[in-house]
């Protein structure tokens, strides 16, 4: 079971759900999953189209998925008056991607009338719940295969390289032409190619525009682009000014692990980002706690992985090492300069045999065990 499932059969009985996510990543079959009883309308097949117009799905069914309905103009406005007009029977799920998550950004007509959820690739976590493995089976899974389901549950010998080729150009290639009027098709290509060697890097925006051939703008808009299709998301450095820290310069991380071209250092970073932002979102979705997920850079060039920011100042410093289990000293450095009313500090290896709690709040910790557990 996933782990936004139970949350969401309850609110059902209350709400209309919006459920969004990256393509492919199991919206579809978590909603078929919830109740036996249910009818699924996807808005791209022409007879299930007229059907949702016409509102002529079987009102005795437990539960109506109208998926890619964000394609509908003026789809909010229509479904307000299904709620308004019937409530919630049959209860409603609304599923997609890129547009549907920008919807739900928006303040509009649905609001209090809906509650939404973000579907993330499997993490260590969510598998450990289900059972699927041990933590550190599952960590060599994810660097290998990234936490999609198909790739990650394939067993046959080069599934996940021809799986990713084909999920990325369908992106680019079908959604991306449905969210903006695109033409640069190649340059974005070549763009997602360039991030791929960059994970874990602050990015220049006037270094990959010089790469591109582009100005810095359309550079800009592309990775607008590129976070709006769930293929990166990005990381801002933290500053007590959040203004000057949004101009900073950026990380960007990939929700598929797979797509990173890099050593085994570079996809465990980006395992961990994405178990990281995964978990903040699900709290915010699940909970209503508001967490923050940023890194830290000073003048000097002393640089932590992973700032996490959460509720009644607290505070968590995290680096990551594949197999280094030596405390890195700009984690030690921060860790004194920095005065939250909560912190600590966590060094996460990939390859520890020991783990060793250097101060009060420094602590070197296996990776795989502290992700299962996600103790803050």
């Amino acid at each position: 079971m996933r782990s936004l499932q139970s949350q969401i059969v309850k609110d059902l009985d209350k709400k209309i759900v919006l459920l969004s996510g990256p393509r492919q990543v199991g919206k579809t079959t978590l909603s078929k999953d919830i109740f036996p009883s249910y009818q699924y309308l996807n808005y791209d097949d022409s007879d299930h189209r007229a059907l949702i117009r016409k509102q002529e799905w079987l009102k005795d069914s437990d539960l109506i998925v109208l998926d890619e309905l964000h394609k509908m103009r003026g789809w909010k406005r229509w479904i307000k008056g299904i709620y308004v007009l019937e409530g919630v029977r049959p209860r409603i799920l609304v599923t997609g991607s890129a547009q549907l998550d920008i919807a739900r950004k928006m303040g509009d007509s649905l609001a209090g009338r809906h509650f939404s959820f973000r579907l993330h690739p499997f993490g260590i976590k969510e598998l450990s719940q289900n059972q699927y493995s041990t933590p550190e089976k599952n960590l060599v899974q994810l660097l290998e295969h990234g936490g999609f389901p198909e790739p990650f549950l394939s067993k046959e010998p080069n599934f996940s390289p021809r799986w990713r080729h084909s999920h990325l150009d369908q992106i680019l290639r079908q959604d991306l032409l449905d969210l903006e009027q695109v033409r640069q098709i190649s340059t974005i290509e070549l763009l997602v190619s360039l991030l791929r060697s960059r994970v874990g890097s602050p990015i220049s925006y006037s270094s990959l525009a010089e790469d591109l051939g582009a100005n810095v703008h359309s550079v800009k808009r592309w990775l607008t682009i590129l976070e709006n299709l769930f293929i990166i998301f990005r990381l801002t450095p933290w500053h007590q000014n959040v203004a000057r820290s949004l101009l900073k310069t950026p990380k960007f991380y990939f929700y598929d692990t797979g797509q990173v071209d890099g050593d085994e250092g570079a996809r465990f970073e980006n395992v961990v980002a994405t178990a990281l932002f995964k978990e903040i979102q699900e709290r915010e979705d699940l909970l209503g706690e508001s967490w923050k997920l940023h890194y830290l850079r000073d003048k000097d060039g002393h640089e932590v992985d992973f700032l996490l920011l959460g509720p009644k100042s607290r505070a968590i410093l995290i680096e990551v090492k594949w197999s280094d289990s030596a405390p890195a000293k700009a984690l030690l450095r921060f860790g004194t300069r920095l005065k939250f009313t909560d912190m600590e500090a966590v060094q996460l290896v990939g390859k520890l045999r020991d783990e060793r709690q250097i101060s009060e709040t420094l602590t070197v910790r296996r990776a795989s065990t502290w992700l299962e557990k996600m103790p803050f």
